[in-house]
């Protein structure tokens, strides 16, 4: 856990409240399903990284990202909370997504970034370049 600049501990719960009361603002729950969420981290891990040490835990996170692709690979889209799917089959995900969240969190420490602080930042910015009011449009979401 970290403190925000307002002093406010950043947590997951926090970041979840922050994230969703965007996307909600913005109308884009809409396109916010498993699968586009997915594609869209997968779309991040395109990132160029120099140093070795980071090279090292980005590929492996960028395994873990396709194993976390692989749960969803056939499934087409999926609804949220995913109420068709097995108990089985959602203790996998998390565990895919916890080696994601895992990978971030080292990857963040080894290069000296607040992780908590910096997610909390890009709330922030993507505020500022998106602000609410809209009504959600797949015109809007390209943009970025």
């Amino acid at each position: 856990m970290t403190k925000a600049t307002g002093g406010e501990s950043v947590t997951l719960d926090l970041l979840k409240e922050k994230t969703a009361e965007f996307a909600k603002e913005r109308n884009w729950e809409q396109f916010h399903s498993p699968r586009n969420l997915l594609l869209a981290l997968v779309c991040s891990c395109s990132v160029v990284i120099s140093l070795f040490l980071v090279l090292q835990l980005f590929f492996l996170m960028v395994g873990e990202v396709g194993e976390l692709s692989e749960i969803f690979q056939w499934r087409g889209e999926v609804p949220k909370g995913l109420p068709d799917w097995k108990e089985e089959d959602k203790v996998h995900l998390g565990e895919e997504l916890s080696d994601v969240l895992l990978y971030l969190v080292r990857l963040s420490d080894i290069c000296g970034i607040d992780l908590g602080k910096a997610a909390l930042r890009k709330v922030g910015l993507n505020a500022i370049k998106y602000p609410a009011g809209g009504k959600g449009s797949s015109e809007q979401t390209q943009q970025r």
